[in-house]
C-alpha cells in the first residue's frame, strides 16, 4: 500500500513541502472552531499535523480507497472520521454543525468545491483551501482585474477572501503543469442586501455572459428601457463591485 501511487484521473498531485503545510496547518488555527474536515488528504501530509490539534472534532473526505486504506493504518485515530466519497457528494459531515473546511482541493473540480461552499455557508464560516493559482487568483480579485468575473463577485457576496501565498509546481510529487495559490474564505459579517439572491444570481451570470458587452447590451432582458438610459449601463460587467451588482437587482424588471 503505497501512499504515493499517484491516480491522474483523480487529479491528484501530493505535496510534500514542509514549509508549505506548516503554513496551512498555521492558517487554519488562527481561526477558533471545533470541526474540522479535511478534502483530499491524500498522504496524510497536511492531515498528520491537522489531526495533533487540541480538541477539535476531525473528518476527512477521500476517494481513494487506498488512500482510505493508507490513512486508517497510519493514523490510528482516523478510523470512522474517514468519509469514502467525493466532497461534491457528501451531507453536512458533522450533523449539520458548522466546520472549517481545509484542503489542497483537486483542480480539476475546484469551481465546483467552492460553489458547494457557497450552498453551505451557513455552516462553513472559513474555508482554507489550496487551488490552481488560476482558480484562487479569480476567487480573491477585485473589479478592475482581467480575472474578475462570476466566481469573483459570487463568492465575495459571501465571504471575504484573502489571497494567502503561491505555491510552486515543484512542491508537490508530481509537480502539476500549473502553479498555485492557498486563499482563505472568511464568512462575511454583514449580510449583502440584494432583491432576491435568485435575482442576484441571474444577474452576475448574464452580465459576465458577455462581458465584452457594455452592461446596457449585456442586460436589456432584465432592465426596462428607461433604467437602461442610466450612464452606469455604459460600463462593462468587470467594472462593478460586488456591493454595486447588489444594488442592481432592486432594478430589475
Amino acid at each position: 500500500m503505497d501512499k504515493f501511487t499517484i491516480k491522474k484521473s483523480l487529479g491528484q498531485h501530493f505535496l510534500k513541502d514542509a514549509t508549505i503545510i506548516h503554513k496551512i496547518v498555521e492558517a487554519v488555527k488562527e481561526d477558533p472552531f471545533t470541526n474540522l474536515l479535511e478534502v483530499g488528504p491524500g498522504g496524510g501530509a497536511i492531515t498528520k499535523d491537522l489531526i495533533k490539534i487540541p480538541n477539535v472534532h476531525f473528518k476527512a473526505v477521500e476517494l481513494d480507497q487506498d488512500k482510505v486504506a493508507y490513512l486508517n493504518k497510519t493514523y490510528p485515530s482516523l478510523q470512522g472520521n474517514i468519509i469514502h466519497q467525493s466532497f461534491l457528494d457528501i451531507d453536512p459531515p458533522f450533523d449539520g454543525q458548522p466546520f472549517t473546511l481545509v484542503g489542497n482541493f483537486p483542480y480539476n473540480i475546484s469551481t465546483q468545491i467552492l460553489f458547494k461552499v457557497l450552498e453551505w455557508r451557513d455552516i462553513v464560516p472559513v474555508v482554507i483551501g489550496m487551488f490552481q493559482k488560476e482558480v484562487a487568483q479569480r476567487a480573491a480579485s477585485k473589479e478592475g482585474s482581467k480575472v474578475y468575473g462570476v466566481l469573483s463577485v459570487l463568492v465575495q457576496a459571501y465571504y471575504d477572501v484573502e489571497y494567502l501565498f503561491d505555491v510552486s509546481n515543484d512542491c508537490f510529487n508530481p509537480p502539476p503543469k500549473v502553479q498555485s495559490g492557498v486563499i482563505r474564505l472568511k464568512r462575511r459579517t454583514t449580510e449583502l442586501t440584494v432583491k432576491s439572491e435568485r435575482y442576484f444570481w441571474i444577474l452576475v451570470k448574464t452580465a459576465f455572459n458577455q462581458r465584452r458587452k457594455t452592461l446596457r447590451n449585456a442586460l436589456k432582458s432584465q432592465f426596462t428601457p428607461e433604467e437602461l438610459q442610466d450612464k452606469l449601463f455604459d460600463r462593462r460587467a468587470e467594472t462593478l463591485s460586488v456591493d454595486e451588482f447588489a444594488a442592481l437587482t432592486f432594478r430589475m424588471i
